[in-house]
């Protein structure tokens, strides 16, 4: 069979091995594809793979070969699932594979925000402990987590992390998901609802789907409801805030910090309102990306294509 990994600079670098995945096919990998040099690079293809690269509904019904799209991540938005389902196409994700990483991401921000490790080690480097009068300086707040109320939102694989290292921090945990009915068994959480959330934690972590009731969830009148001083943290999908009613917060310094591992628009624009915002802290997106993740991703994806070959599928989305 014919595989075509369209974007694979991201999950290998070169610090990964594709050989297992060329032992499945005659395998082409390309680092980056364009939207206008998918149908020259897929069209012999009975297997496409892909991160970030859109599938859209015209694209799949010129791919006449094509019979299985494996998705290099969970979610699956860049597939026209509906045009997949009609050209009988098999379609997989990959779910669970970053958790560890994600949940490790979360408490990374947060301790940013918390210890202001970064900003000091710079004002060492700078020389100003070595001018200081003192055994020790601080320039920014610091904040102790425990006995502090972590708000949750979503408890998938990656939400119950969260609160699971949430815990250990000695933070108290709440949690507001769609069906809190299926874990009722954990008593050391409380479900609430989103609005108590928003108004009760001291810090709120965006650990939910994207979807058309999550979109801007965090906006405008959600931010009027937080304590003066609460932090954000968003670990899910840019989109989930609206990021001028953030600005905005941070900007009046109601909000105490927002620390997030993605945007709306990715890469974004140098621009971008956040980016120049005090009290904000942005990674680049790289909360999946550790090795161990992006291994087990890659083993997680050769298993799924196996399967597909065995007519077992796995992961099947459609």
């Amino acid at each position: 069979m014919k595989i075509v990994l369209l974007d694979g600079h991201t999950l290998n670098d070169g610090d990964l091995n594709w050989a297992p995945l060329q032992k499945l096919g005659t395998c082409c990998i390309y680092p980056r594809t364009l939207p206008g040099q998918v149908l020259k690079r897929a069209k012999n293809a009975e297997i496409v793979l892909t991160n970030k690269v859109v599938l859209t509904d015209e694209t799949i019904a010129s791919l006449p070969h094509l019979q299985y799209i494996g998705v290099l991540a969970t979610g699956v938005n860049v597939i026209d699932l509906d045009a997949a389902k009609q050209h009988n196409i098999v379609v997989t994700n990959v779910p669970g594979y970053s958790t560890d990483s994600v949940g490790q991401m979360v408490f990374s921000l947060l301790l940013e925000m918390t210890q202001q490790v970064g900003h000091h080690s710079t004002r060492v480097k700078a020389g100003a402990w070595s001018h200081c009068p003192d055994f020790s300086f601080r320039e920014r707040p610091l904040m102790e987590l425990a006995g502090k109320t972590i708000g949750i939102i979503g408890y998938g694989q990656i939400g119950q992390k969260v609160a699971t290292i949430a815990s250990a921090f000695g933070l108290r945990v709440l949690v507001h998901t769609a069906h809190p009915e299926k874990y009722r068994q954990k008593k050391n959480l409380k479900f609430v609802d989103i609005n108590t959330l928003f108004s009760t934690a001291d810090i709120i972590s965006l650990n939910c789907p994207l979807t058309e009731t999550t979109h801007h969830m965090v906006n405008t009148a959600r931010l009027a409801l937080v304590k003066q001083g609460a932090m954000l943290i968003n670990t899910g999908r840019g989109p989930l805030i609206d990021e001028t009613a953030v600005a905005e917060a941070l900007q009046t310094g109601y909000l105490g910090g927002y620390a997030a591992d993605v945007l709306s628009q990715e890469p974004p624009p140098e621009d971008n309102q956040l980016i120049s915002a005090p009290n904000c802290f942005i990674t680049p997106h790289i909360a999946w990306a550790t090795a161990e993740a992006r291994q087990r991703l890659l083993d997680i994806v050769i298993a799924n294509i196996v399967a597909f070959q065995k007519n077992t599928p796995q992961n099947q989305v459609v």
